[in-house]
């Protein structure tokens, strides 16, 4: 990608981490009235950029030992990286006892969040999919980074691995999906991209790609969301 969106990438993180000093909580059996909630970021993310919305989770009740990161590399084939998902997804609900998980993705985290969910069978274990600036249909941006990795090459605008999601029902299950998509986004191009059919798609006026994670506005109605007001 451009040295200016990586830059804002790296300091987003950056600046995420100092808020995540807390660390990981051991996992115990959430709230009979809601699932833990799985977070997955994007392409140059990991899970110190969701300190901001772990913030508005534990400010609406929820406990940190009910919120997890996954953290993939994102230079690897989404598809590689939606199975590592299945799988955290699978010790999640194991350590937690709960039957089903909440996902919360952002950019290319969303191409990968959709292809556990539609491709391996996913829907079944989601209660709530919300993915704020989702890759879900690609990004022009992705033709300046095609040449680092496979994951990006697949983030380009009619690859093989979109046309796959694209392909039948683009929100399958039982699971509630909702998005969040902006015209001021600036990396996902065009910013509808991240529109799916039979979702809840929530427009909203003015947030770039990384405010996603910190707009307090846009994370009360995550949480709202996955709490199923």
């Amino acid at each position: 990608m451009k040295r200016s969106i990586v830059g804002t990438f790296v300091a987003a993180a950056t600046a995420a981490a100092s808020l995540a000093a807390g660390g990981a909580a051991t996992a115990v059996q959430p709230a009979a009235h809601r699932a833990p909630v799985v977070f997955v970021h994007g392409y140059l993310g990991s899970d110190p950029v969701w300190a901001p919305a772990k913030a508005a989770f534990l400010a609406n009740g929820y406990r940190s030992d009910e919120l997890f990161g996954f953290v993939y590399d994102y230079n690897t084939s989404n598809e590689t990286s939606a199975r590592g998902l299945a799988a955290f997804v699978e010790k999640v609900k194991k350590d937690t006892g709960a039957p089903k998980v909440d996902i919360v993705n952002h950019s290319m985290g969303g191409m990968v969040s959709m292809w556990y969910v539609k491709e391996l069978g996913g829907s079944t274990s989601v209660g709530h999919l919300a993915s704020l600036a989702g890759a879900h249909h690609g990004t022009d941006v992705a033709t300046l980074c095609t040449v680092m990795s496979p994951s990006c090459a697949e983030m380009k605008p009619g690859s093989a691995f979109l046309k796959r999601l694209a392909s039948g029902d683009e929100t399958p299950g039982d699971t509630r999906y909702r998005t969040w998509y902006s015209p001021c986004d600036g990396v996902i191009s065009p910013f509808f991209s991240t529109r799916l059919k039979g979702a809840d798609n929530t427009l909203v006026p003015c947030v770039n790609h990384v405010a996603f994670l910190t707009d307090g506005g846009v994370l009360s109605q995550v949480v709202a969301f996955t709490k199923g007001e």
